[in-house]
């Protein structure tokens, strides 16, 4: 199971937190709501606005043993981390969502956010500053009540399928996708807030704290990185939160599609496909890319005799913001079907396509990789198709195939050569 690399690490980490480890006696009594004497002080604080007395009396009485209600987790949120707050009140409150998450991870009953609140928030032009802590804290509660709920088999009951599914709210993983086009392009995309950079520190509690201070004060490449990553993660739960993978990274393959057709640089589209995490939406994705680019397209289905069909009848077909060498869009081609190939690979030897119950078992009964007939190729057709593409490249450019086109080529063949091994 631990070929399962998808699901070995947290969507975000939790933080290290002292004092917080269960002991046997803990471990074993049901979780309680925080009592109503020390409630009452707390409801206090939030009526009075008092926000370090809220932040400092809830982080003394959350314990393996007590948790607090939804309405206050909701509080944290709404009115403390989404609010226009700086500094050390945004921190505290991220590590205190953060440790009770941790303590005592969010349900569909329990969860403190919505779909509304976070599609305000992502989309509110004046920019709440919590707003990547508040979207990172979002895909840790997803990632831990995901992970809770695989190891159950009951990922219908978890708040991915809720939020997340393509066969029930499609329109909420189309905004995801959106935001992530915008994340990648800076079309219409909120910019992070200007803030002086924090004076170093290698104290102990800095330390502790670095993922809040490096979201808080992250520059603008860091900040669209960090949010690309995280959507990214959104996308890849997206994919196998319903029974069939292959018909949910179809469907978000498809509204993918136009927006990458229309990206006019191609670092963007490179960042687009790099971060992608689900191997199997790539693979749809640049699948997609390459039939469309295709002179005679093929009814063949994904496969060794299909990508190599790619390299003998793709065109380039990408849209190109600046003067770009012919040659420098073949090699975009020829990076991208490499890419394929070894997303490809993957979704074979991984069972990709099969729902994740389906592929537990298949893990568990070590099953071989379903091959198809079209993934039967030889050295030979290999190496045809190569030497074709290197003639036809020959007369498109009108003087011998460059360097680096020759190198993609080489990479490409060994790729081929290792895979059919």
């Amino acid at each position: 199971l631990n070929k399962l690399h998808y699901f070995r690490r947290s969507g975000v980490q939790h933080l290290f937190l002292q004092g917080v480890a269960p002991n046997r006696e803990t471990q074993q009594r049901k979780p309680e709501l925080i009592p109503s004497g020390k409630l009452s002080m707390v409801h206090t604080t939030m009526e009075e606005n008092f926000l370090e007395g809220t932040l400092h009396f809830l982080s003394e009485f959350v314990s393996h043993q007590h948790r607090p209600p939804k309405e206050i987790i909701s509080h944290l949120i709404r009115q403390i981390l989404l609010n226009p707050h700086q500094g050390e009140i945004l921190k505290d409150t991220y590590m205190l969502l953060m440790k009770i998450q941790m303590l005592h991870p969010a349900n569909t009953v329990t969860v403190g956010w919505d779909w509304m609140l976070l599609k305000y928030t992502m989309e509110d032009q004046e920019k709440p500053p919590g707003r990547l802590l508040f979207l990172q804290y979002v895909v840790q509660t997803l990632e831990d009540d995901f992970q809770q709920n695989l190891r159950l088999r009951l990922l219908q009951k978890s708040i991915a399928k809720k939020v997340l599914s393509c066969d029930t709210c499609f329109n909420n993983v189309k905004e995801v996708v959106e935001w992530l086009i915008e994340a990648v392009t800076g079309v219409g995309f909120c910019q992070p807030w200007e803030q002086p950079q924090e004076i170093a520190s290698s104290s102990a509690e800095a330390r502790a704290k670095c993922s809040t201070d490096q979201a808080e004060v992250a520059p603008p490449a860091a900040f669209t990185q960090k949010v690309m990553l995280l959507l990214q993660r959104m996308l890849s739960i997206a994919v196998e939160v319903d029974k069939s993978p292959n018909c949910s990274s179809c469907k978000i393959a498809d509204v993918i599609f136009p927006f990458i057709l229309n990206i006019p640089l191609r670092s963007q589209r490179e960042a687009l496909l790099n971060t992608m995490e689900s191997q199997l939406l790539r693979c749809k994705l640049l699948e997609l890319l390459f039939q469309h680019s295709c002179d005679v397209p093929t009814s063949l289905p994904l496969s060794l005799a299909k990508i190599l069909y790619f390299l003998s009848h793709s065109s380039v077909l990408l849209q190109y913001q600046d003067e770009t060498a012919p040659w420098q869009r073949w090699d975009e081609m020829l990076q991208y079907l490499s890419l394929l190939l070894m997303s490809y690979q993957n979704v074979i030897l991984e069972h990709l396509r099969s729902s994740l119950s389906d592929r537990m078992d298949l893990i568990i009964q070590k099953a071989k990789p379903k091959l198809q007939d079209s993934d039967d190729v030889s050295y030979l057709d290999i190496q045809l198709k190569i030497e074709d593409f290197i003639s036809r490249m020959q007369q498109i450019l009108g003087q011998p195939v460059p360097l680096q086109i020759m190198e993609k080529l080489c990479m490409l063949r060994e790729l081929f050569l290792i895979v059919t091994a």
